[in-house]
């Protein structure tokens, strides 16, 4: 009997990205395994969108590197995930931080973090551009 096929279609895919979940951004370091961490991020016209802090670790290492793997998972089965590597870019604009902050803790605690958070004020974007995807939806085994 052949083994079902895992892989999301790009519909699937897509839909996946859209819903909230907390994404892995892992960038490569010298002498060292690559920084990974669990960030917010937005999914909006084919690219992830991440707002960093301007001086941050994470942002010096993408200076450095100039590309980024991200993988997002459901925590509950049947499991899913996807992981996206490309290159990514820094932009110096200005976003709103109750947008990032109300899509993953709601519109009143979003408006609390964005105004009251320090870090958010040399915020900038984070732009990766996938290149290369991994899915798996462990669900399409359990036909």
């Amino acid at each position: 009997m052949a083994e079902p096929d895992l892989t999301m279609t790009e519909a699937e895919r897509e839909e996946f990205l859209a819903d909230v979940h907390v994404g892995i951004l892992a960038i490569a370091r010298k002498d060292k395994g690559p920084l990974a961490l669990p960030i917010w991020y937005q999914y909006e016209d084919g690219a992830v969108i991440i707002g960093i802090g301007g001086n941050s670790l994470k942002a010096k290492l993408i200076r450095a590197a100039g590309r980024a793997t991200m993988t997002v998972q459901t925590e509950t089965p049947p499991y899913k995930y996807v992981s996206v590597e490309g290159p990514v870019e820094l932009l110096q604009e200005q976003r709103d931080d109750f947008v990032m902050a109300s899509r993953y803790l709601g519109p009143e605690f979003g408006r609390w973090y964005a105004d009251t958070n320090p870090s958010t004020s040399d915020t900038v974007i984070a732009k990766l551009t996938p290149e290369r995807w991994i899915t798996c939806d462990y669900g399409k085994g359990m036909g």
